[in-house]
């Protein structure tokens, strides 16, 4: 694995660590205020840029041009800033942050799925 599909993968990853031990921190202190936020690091960070960078593993040809990379820059900024948003957002202290992850985080997602699209005739598949 190499290049963009390494960056996903790597990124998925280091959220899967942060998500886990915080987990580990909501279950030790028995408080789970912040189950939402834990839920979206894990689902976004982990699962999602970890799909991501299978996807590019499996699929070269789509990881090429400024499109894929701006996807990552997305998808990564989506993450950053949806995670401590949604904090912010159950702690009733503002949404607006919440609301740029999840704009930025559809943004990546529509813009990802463009790129399978174009990249489905090249594949063959």
């Amino acid at each position: 694995m190499r290049g963009l599909a390494l960056y996903f993968f790597v990124l998925g990853v280091v959220a899967a660590i942060v998500g886990m031990s915080w987990g580990i921190q909501m279950s030790a202190t028995k408080d789970h205020l912040l189950a939402p936020a834990h839920a979206h690091l894990n689902l976004l960070g982990w699962v999602t840029l970890a799909l991501f960078g299978v996807y590019y593993h499996v699929s070269p040809a789509a990881a090429q041009g400024v499109l894929p990379k701006l996807h990552f820059a997305l998808a990564a900024l989506g993450v950053i800033a949806i995670v401590p948003g949604i904090v912010m957002a159950v702690r009733e202290t503002g949404e607006t942050l919440a609301k740029a992850g999840s704009f930025l985080t559809l943004g990546s997602m529509l813009l990802f799925l463009l790129i399978v699209l174009r990249n489905a005739g090249r594949e063959g598949a």
